[in-house]
């Protein structure tokens, strides 16, 4: 029940997040809606850490970590592959094409990942962390805000979106607040029922509370925003959905990791930092490595079918060896070190063919200016730094 009410108030946060999408840059709204549509995940990842900083002995700080690692690998070998598979399956195109705009969430992206593995080195997410992962989040904020509006798309599809915007301004600056409250009053009120939830519900029928945790209660707080991006890919808007998740991998990687020690800090009381035992070590540096494959796929500006299958069958091999060794930690951790390395392995292979397209990314999303985006996510790619 209270799943499924944060299922919902993250759709009503999508609807008031997509009438905006004419009234501000195309980058920014992007962010706009990959931001709000994952409060129900930052609502339940607060909860664990503030209830591991009341108890840091107890079962929470594995639970926090597990929460995070769990949402952000799913966005990245679950929902990224489905954006080009659903594209294919339409349009028998075999990669989506991103528009030079997005450039800027690849670049920021790439750099909340650099720094992300420097925290494997501290065994813990601390204030520094926080610090410079919210601050990159915040420098994409700002690059993003100056990118362009999106022009008026004569054919929206239909939905509560198309709907509100037929409203008056006034109008419909009234029905988003009133979405975003409700939403947020509701995903307050289930936050940590939900939570608690999961936990209990996992000893009671026997399945593994932690996998639950890591997998289960993100697939449920993710729902809206994939739901969302798998609209825009079947309107015709693949580039949209692409870069939705993506944004919301930048939003996951950045923001949420970065506000972690603050809810752990919260709940003890003083400052404090998120420690990783060897497990979660490890969970956090398949992530990262992962992470760090998902952005190689991306240099050119584009994801293509073979690649997304590829980010699918290793997240189901991931998911198949924990299965198959549940129960036993010391192989369950060996086989997240081995997938990790897999993963640099192939990121460094990646990378280094298509080095040439680095330096050019970087100033297309750092410096470049470009030319109003069309609604459907396509842009003349002659963008030259400013």
């Amino acid at each position: 029940m209270f799943g499924i009410a944060i299922l919902a108030a993250g759709f009503m946060l999508s609807w008031g997040a997509e009438t905006a999408e004419k009234r501000v840059s195309q980058g920014l709204i992007v962010a706009a809606i990959a931001l709000v549509t994952v409060l129900p995940e930052y609502a339940v990842d607060f909860y664990y850490a503030y209830a591991a900083g009341q108890d840091p002995s107890s079962n929470y700080v594995h639970y926090a970590a597990a929460n995070m690692t769990g949402a952000n690998r799913l966005l990245v070998g679950l929902a990224w592959p489905l954006m080009v598979v659903i594209h294919w399956l339409r349009t028998r195109e075999r990669r989506i094409d991103l528009a030079p705009v997005n450039a800027a969430e690849i670049v920021f992206l790439l750099i909340g990942t650099a720094w992300s593995f420097t925290i494997l080195f501290r065994n813990a997410i601390g204030w520094i962390d926080s610090l410079m992962l919210v601050a990159i989040f915040a420098a994409y904020v700002w690059r993003v805000s100056y990118l362009p509006k999106a022009e008026e798309d004569e054919d929206d599809e239909p939905g509560p979106a198309a709907a509100l915007a037929t409203l008056s301004p006034a109008r419909q600056w009234l029905a988003m607040g009133g979405l975003t409250i409700v939403a947020a009053i509701v995903i307050l009120a289930s936050a940590e029922p939900f939570a608690e939830s999961m936990v209990a519900s996992g000893r009671l029928i026997g399945i593994d509370e932690f996998l639950l945790i890591q997998w289960l209660a993100p697939l449920a707080s993710e729902a809206p925003a994939v739901t969302i991006a798998v609209l825009f890919v079947l309107s015709g808007r693949a580039a949209n959905g692409l870069a939705t998740m993506i944004s919301d991998k930048i939003n996951q990687w950045t923001l949420l990791v970065g506000m972690l020690p603050l809810a752990m800090s919260l709940g003890a009381g003083g400052l404090t930092a998120l420690p990783l035992d060897a497990r979660q070590h490890e969970e956090f540096f398949l992530t990262a490595a992962q992470s760090l494959f998902g952005i190689a796929l991306l240099l050119r500006l584009r994801l293509g079918l073979w690649g997304g299958l590829a980010l699918a069958a290793l997240f189901a091999l991931q998911v198949g060896l924990t299965l198959a060794f549940l129960g036993d930690e010391a192989r369950t951790i060996a086989s997240l070190t081995w997938l990790s390395w897999g993963y640099l392995a192939l990121a460094a292979a990646v990378l280094i063919a298509n080095a040439r397209s680095l330096g050019h990314l970087f100033a297309v999303g750092l410096f470049a200016s470009h030319p109003t985006v069309h609604a459907g996510g396509n842009a003349p790619t002659s963008n030259k730094p400013a």
